[in-house]
């Protein structure tokens, strides 16, 4: 190896080190570097650690970094914390509905109507209550658990909301695998789909709802309609199956009339 070329591997190894060992950045949409995950990141105690947990965040599954909540200029650092750029810091525990609200605008108004909501200011739970701060989790029932529940009250009533809306979920599981299939192999699913994500809003919509009668009841409603989704599945499947005998009849016959043709040739000859 020349010279050259010895560099040359050289610096790819040192930049390949450089990028193991550098805390983890988001780009922003114009390819700049997140100057506050580039600089927290390397910090240690409760200046890192905002960073380390966001990165188990479904914030940044999604690619949702620090300014997409707490505004400011992320591409430069001497002005990332300036007001006149955004930056806003962190909400006083009653603005924090509001705070999330801003992307979350569907989920603010069921929260702010349920019993929770009602209570804020008042010692009520707010959204980083159930879902975290930086390590934000999404919505789902694994969040409705007694050890969280308990903190505050105890965890028969969400035991209960907990037990309606299980069966809703496991539909939506199946139905979605099975629209995922269809769709694998090339049917149109765009209809059930559209079907599938507006009953998804609804049942999510329970989430923030503590009244078991009003949750069973939504329950109930939603799976009927799940299962006017799946007689729906049901009749592609049988189209589907019926269109494959089709094929295999039409390549059978095809065989059967190549083998005739063949024979009365043969015969003929």
């Amino acid at each position: 190896m020349n010279g050259k070329g010895f560099f040359g591997c050289l610096a790819a190894l040192l930049i390949a080190m450089a990028l193991l060992f550098t805390p983890v950045a988001v780009l922003a949409a114009g390819g700049t570097q997140i100057v506050c995950i580039t600089c927290h990141g390397t910090l240690t105690g409760k200046f890192g650690e905002p960073v380390k947990l966001w990165q188990g965040s479904v914030h940044a599954e999604n690619g949702i970094a620090c300014n997409g909540c707490h505004g400011g200029d992320p591409a430069d650092a001497a002005n990332a914390m300036s007001p006149a750029r955004g930056f806003l810091g962190a909400p006083k525990e009653t603005a924090i509905p509001a705070f999330c609200g801003r992307c979350h605008v569907g989920v603010e108004k069921e929260y702010r109507a349920s019993a929770h909501g009602r209570a804020l200011g008042r010692g009520g739970p707010t959204c980083v209550t159930c879902h975290g701060n930086h390590r934000v989790v999404k919505a789902s029932l694994e969040l409705i658990n007694e050890k969280s529940c308990s903190r505050c009250h105890g965890f028969e009533r969400a035991r209960l909301i907990r037990e309606a809306m299980a069966e809703t979920e496991g539909q939506m599981a199946a139905i979605d695998g099975r629209i995922a299939l269809f769709r694998g192999r090339g049917v149109d699913t765009d209809r059930l789909e559209k079907g599938l994500f507006a009953l998804r809003n609804s049942y999510r919509a329970l989430f923030h709802n503590v009244d078991v009668e009003l949750v069973r009841k939504e329950s109930t409603r939603i799976q009927g309609e799940l299962k006017v989704l799946e007689r729906v599945l049901q009749g592609v499947d049988e189209t589907e199956r019926k269109r494959k005998l089709a094929g295999v009849a039409a390549v059978a016959g095809a065989l059967l009339a190549a083998l005739l043709f063949h024979l009365l040739k043969k015969s003929y000859d």
